[in-house]
């Protein structure tokens, strides 16, 4: 009796290579011949596509507000002119605090799936990267896709060994695509900024933010690398049994494309609404191991809306698509954690203040680590009310940057989408788990603070959940 033949292997069978994890950051202040084209095409595509949307609006029969018209034919131009506009309209869609109200209400279809690339140029991507046949890589291959984003398409498939699995493949060309059009776009927004509104929001600050997060989100390596150190770290205190993140098949990774574990389940916006124990456990897990691995551990996901949080079918819930990963500096993770402590353990805020002089701010300041920590507090007064248990964390840490602005204090653009985070949880909170407050939840810091919390629930007569 013949052994049987070993499955074919990528060229990430051992793990991503070391330079593989290197994100290439092209320079955005290149504009030639192609930069060049590539916004006169912008412009006059956004143009037209806003005037036509104008012009039909007063024979719309359910015409709403000229300016929301405004905006449905802004982006419809979006959707023309491809992947990096795409992108940019669901930064719009999930920044609405940001951006205009009409337009990112308008944006909001951008995070519906887009038109595939055809099944036959998946396949030979697929095929190019990996080195083998999709009939050697698979038993099964869908070709239609399960999903299709603006930089990536997943499709179903079997592995030889019987696990069902998805694979993530980049569109073709997209890299060479979307720099372009980052380039045009930001020296649009340099052009634009002679205008009050476009100098006040920043447009090139938003350009460039979007431009460090795409070229990122195309090393496909960095992507599964972070999803398997995220899955790794949820269960390194023994607990977190209930949550989970997808298995990434490094045999079928490639630069391009990431083959993984397949799951089966609801998205968390899907879920029926229920009022009970059952739902606000759910979103405490799930929270309690996102704060962790922003305080702890490291790799934070970045992008935790409904889409890529799923309710398995077996109860679990899960972290899906790794594409926006935050890493705080150790400093600031510091501070993040006093910010906790404080709010959750004895509403002391020097502590923050002593993190912030350790980075080398405020030390012209003169004023001790209690009246900066009581400034604090002065600040955050409209977030704090009355009770601490009232706070909105996503709000304080808005608050909490806008302080670093006025001490002079350069905060990462990863705590602003650790803030963003927040805010999403926020949200599922007020569907699935109605007055529970995140931050005097002592089960989700079990981990972060066991000696305070263990004495905390002694105090209270308290028992936590086991998992």
């Amino acid at each position: 009796m013949h052994a049987s033949a070993p499955h074919p292997v990528g060229p990430y069978s051992a793990g991503p290579p070391a330079g593989a994890l290197t994100v290439d950051m092209p320079t955005l202040d290149r504009f030639r011949l192609p930069e060049l084209w590539r916004g006169v095409v912008i412009g006059v595509v956004l143009t037209a596509y806003m005037v036509a949307a104008i012009a039909a609006w007063p024979f719309r029969r359910d015409r709403g507000r000229l300016v929301d018209a405004a905006c449905e034919g802004i982006v419809n131009g979006f959707e023309v002119l491809g992947p990096t506009f795409v992108k940019l309209g669901q930064l719009m869609a999930s920044s609405s605090g940001v951006f205009p109200a009409p337009l990112a209400d308008a944006c909001l279809r951008c995070l519906d799936d887009v038109p595939p690339v055809p099944a036959s140029v998946a396949r030979e991507r697929i095929e190019q990267d990996l080195g083998h046949t999709i009939d050697d890589l698979f038993t099964e291959f869908d070709d239609r896709p399960l999903a299709a984003a603006s930089v990536a398409q997943v499709h179903a498939c079997t592995l030889h060994d019987g696990r069902r699995a998805v694979i993530k493949v980049q569109r073709p060309n997209i890299a060479e695509r979307m720099l372009v059009d980052l380039r045009a776009a930001y020296w649009g927004a340099r052009m634009l900024e002679n205008i009050e509104f476009f100098r006040i929001a920043n447009a090139t600050a938003i350009i460039r933010d979007l431009h460090s997060a795409t070229m990122t989100e195309l090393n496909s390596a960095v992507e599964a690398d972070r999803q398997t150190r995220f899955r790794q770290n949820i269960g390194e205190f023994g607990d977190n049994t209930r949550v989970t993140t997808p298995e990434v098949y490094w045999d079928y990774c490639g630069p391009h494309v990431i083959c993984m574990e397949r799951m089966s389940g609801t998205p968390l916006d899907r879920l029926e609404t229920t009022n009970n124990e059952e739902s606000r456990l759910l979103i405490r897990r799930g929270v309690k191991v996102w704060i962790e691995s922003v305080v702890l551990h490291g790799p934070f996901h970045g992008d935790v809306h409904a889409g890529n949080l799923w309710v398995l079918d077996d109860g679990r819930i899960s972290f899906l698509d790794f594409g926006i990963v935050g890493v705080l500096p150790p400093e600031w993770r510091q501070i993040i954690k006093d910010m906790f402590y404080s709010t959750l353990i004895d509403g002391d805020f020097s502590r923050v203040a002593r993190g912030v002089r350790a980075l080398g701010y405020v030390t012209d300041v003169e004023a001790s680590d209690e009246e900066i920590g009581a400034q604090v507090a002065t600040v955050l007064a409209p977030i704090l009310g009355q009770d601490l248990g009232e706070l909105k964390l996503s709000k304080l840490i808005g608050a909490l940057v806008q302080i670093g602005k006025q001490w002079g204090v350069a905060s990462p653009e990863e705590l602003v989408l650790f803030g963003k985070q927040l805010g999403y949880f926020e949200r599922y909170a007020t569907a699935l788990a109605p007055g529970w407050v995140l931050g005097q939840d002592l089960y989700l810091f079990r981990n972060i603070f066991p000696d305070a919390v263990a004495e905390r629930t002694r105090e209270l007569g308290i028992t936590l959940p086991e998992d």
